[in-house]
């Protein structure tokens, strides 16, 4: 592509170029100077490690044809080389922006030709619901016949294609890449979750968005944001900025950021709005809700009508995760058969609420929350399954016996492994140690991804939340999950939180290969052994 077409209506300070310079053929974009090659634009942008303007000459050296860049480079930085063959003769174009970041977003936009103009994107934001909203949605646009793309915490999907996610959101550069992949591919819709880092770092700015999801705000990532209030104003970019001209914000009604938010726009008067809610007084309202361990079922009042929502995922919780598809659903104009279809037809989310089954009189879950709003969700959740099979278990066996008085039974347990991550909002720690000490029977408290800091550090500072000596500490967090595996009973609900989908540990900047899943099925194995050797001792006694 041509600079001049490349930077055209571009918010530009000042360009400084030979003669002729911006007639150049750009090859390429690239924000991380390792990666620049013959015939880039290399923007410098300020990271939270890095400083993109301390790399302009490496840029140069390894033939950029421009510099894009929001710091003045002549007093600086030394002299630049002029570019190797093939570049323009006599040095390169130095564009001078008041936002890096945002001209990076303009840029690989333009560069891949506005992909999404080309395809209806929905994006999801919030603290917790994300992923599962996402999968959700993608399943009802599939039940309809379309071409679904997903972005997101766990992989990016294109079609059938299925790549790693190094983020929930990438930077603008791979996310119009993206984007630009699905549109060849087919796609006609695209999901992807939106988080408040990308936001704030402008990652997908000037993307047209048809339909934006808020799921709730509760804490996290304030070692990023600092405030509660910088949070919320990241998030609300997705809806007062990015939505298109007839776009619709679908919010969550039950929740005060999600009022709050609901509130703003009205009074802006931005776009279309759709609320959701759980017997409330919002456009769409879940009631007669049943949970049990087999799945979700209720009804859905909309706009006079009354329909039936069976779905295999479990608890509260994703009640507003489907609600909140539904109301992406309904804002596109997706049939309710397909609605319907596609939720009770969605499998498991890898890392959401996932059982590990391998015959144990036990239930294992594996789940994300690393959040205290997630992480009390996935306890309360347990405690409903418990409450539910205990009233069952009663029913059966006050009909057998014609006298409950009679019924004994071991009480079923809540046990909960987590830990909380290093170089992370720290003031999370305690608070989700009292969450966890206060609703759960018995807690393993062990290390998460330590990052930087010593694990025993950051488990100090969880233990000093708790409000109950019903825990240990164990800072291996294999043994940690073996220790809580070995401890659970008949009847019990084993929560292993906090890593999900996660394969590795990241431990003094490395990552190791980690996975709770496998550790827990490997614990569960060997108690199954070890099960079956004490029967086979009492069988020859």
């Amino acid at each position: 592509m041509n600079l001049k077409m490349l930077i055209k209506d571009m918010e530009i300070n000042e360009i400084t170029s030979p003669p002729e310079a911006d007639d150049v053929e750009v090859t390429g974009i690239a924000y991380d100077s390792r990666k620049v090659k013959q015939g880039d634009v290399f923007v410098a942008a300020k990271g939270e490690k890095c400083d993109g303007h301390d790399f302009i000459s490496d840029a140069v050296k390894k033939g950029a044809v421009a510099v894009v860049h929001e710091k003045a480079v002549n007093s600086q930085y030394p002299p630049l080389p002029p570019l190797s063959k093939g570049g323009i003769e006599g040095g390169v174009v130095f564009i001078s922006v008041t936002d890096s970041r945002k001209a990076l977003a303009y840029l690989s936009n333009n560069f891949y030709e506005r992909p999404s103009d080309k395809l209806t994107v929905i994006g999801v934001t919030g603290t917790n619901g994300k992923t599962t909203a996402t999968y959700l949605i993608k399943s009802i646009l599939e039940a309809w016949g379309k071409g679904v793309g997903l972005i997101g915490t766990i992989n990016y999907l294109v079609k059938d294609r299925r790549y790693d996610a190094p983020h929930t959101t990438p930077e603008a550069l791979e996310f119009q890449s993206v984007l630009n992949e699905m549109v060849s591919a087919g796609c006609s819709h695209v999901v992807t979750e939106v988080s408040s880092h990308a936001l704030a770092q402008k990652r997908v700015d000037y993307t047209g968005f048809s339909a934006a999801i808020f799921t709730n705000l509760t804490r996290d990532h304030l070692d990023f944001h600092i405030t509660m209030e910088d949070y919320f104003r990241a998030k609300e970019r997705l809806f007062k900025e990015l939505l298109l001209k007839g776009g619709t914000s679908v919010i969550n009604f039950d929740d005060i950021y999600g009022r709050r938010l609901i509130s703003e726009l009205r009074n802006s008067k931005v776009g279309n709005l759709i609320t959701y809610g759980i017997e409330t007084g919002a456009d769409i309202a879940a009631v007669n809700i049943r949970n049990s361990f087999d799945g979700l079922m209720f009804d859905i009042n909309f706009n006079g009508r009354t329909y039936n929502i069976q779905s295999p995922l479990i608890g509260i919780y994703n009640v507003y995760n489907i609600l909140s598809a539904v109301g992406a659903a309904v804002s596109l104009n997706v049939p309710w058969d397909a609605i319907i279809s596609g939720i009770k037809n969605m499998g498991s989310v890898k890392g959401r609420f996932q059982k590990v089954s391998l015959g144990q009189n036990f239930l294992c879950i594996v789940d994300y929350a690393h959040t205290e709003d997630a992480l009390e969700r996935l306890i309360l959740t347990a405690k409903e399954i418990i409450k539910e099979q205990q009233s069952i278990r009663l029913g059966r066996r006050a009909a057998e016996q014609h006298n409950a008085s009679r019924i004994t039974h071991h009480a079923s347990r809540v046990i909960t492994v987590f830990g909380c991550g290093g170089d992370r909002d720290r003031g999370k720690r305690p608070r989700m140690a009292a969450l966890a000490t206060k609703l759960s029977d018995y807690v393993v408290i062990t290390s998460d991804n330590p990052r930087s800091e010593e694990p025993m550090e950051i488990i100090k500072e969880i233990e000093k939340g708790a409000l109950r000596m019903n825990y240990i500490i164990e800072p291996d967090r294999e043994k940690a999950i073996q220790k809580a595996v070995e401890t659970a009973e008949e009847g019990d609900i084993l929560l292993i939180a906090g890593k999900g989908h996660e394969d590795y540990q990241e431990i003094k900047g490395a990552r190791h290969k980690f996975s709770d899943m496998e550790m827990a099925e490997k614990a569960i194995k060997e108690k199954l052994k070890e099960d079956t050797r004490y029967r086979m001792q009492d069988k020859k006694s």
